[in-house]
């Protein structure tokens, strides 16, 4: 499982958007210039996160972004599925029952559901708070 771009940038811009928020919408333009973000790709992803409801915008002059929930409310594993789809290590884990024709003589099947099982959770016990916790302890740790 690779995560692209996109998934990354996902984090990046929802973490910016909890470090910075101080009551008023934050700008494209302001988190591209933090992140070093094109705001195309950011249109795109915020586009994504706004369907659904992770993100609240407004436009015009004080318009914006901001997040449509607290920090720890959030998940890894939420925010990646809106850009990455599911996070299963193999196609066949994707659906919720399993369509392989093999799936009853798969040798390999356990080692993948339980790959899974690990990924799945993980990304679904770090909350973007702690994601903002970590970066605050490793700028500390560089100072």
């Amino acid at each position: 499982m690779k995560i692209s771009t996109k998934g990354r940038y996902a984090l990046r811009l929802m973490i910016d958007l909890a470090k910075n928020y101080d009551g008023k919408y934050i700008t494209l333009k302001e988190v591209s210039k933090r992140q070093d973000i094109s705001i195309k790709y950011l249109e795109q992803i915020t586009t994504q996160l706004c369907k659904v409801g992770y993100l609240n915008s407004v436009r015009g002059p004080k318009g914006g972004y901001k997040l449509a929930k607290e920090p720890r409310e959030y998940t890894a594993g939420d925010i990646l599925r809106v850009t990455e789809g599911s996070l299963a290590p193999i196609a066949c884990l994707e659906a919720e029952e399993n369509a392989c024709t093999r799936s009853g003589s798969c040798a390999t099947l356990p080692f993948w559901k339980g790959l899974y099982n690990v990924i799945e959770n993980y990304v679904n016990n770090v909350t973007l708070e702690d994601l903002l916790d970590d970066e605050k302890d490793t700028i500390d740790y560089i100072i």
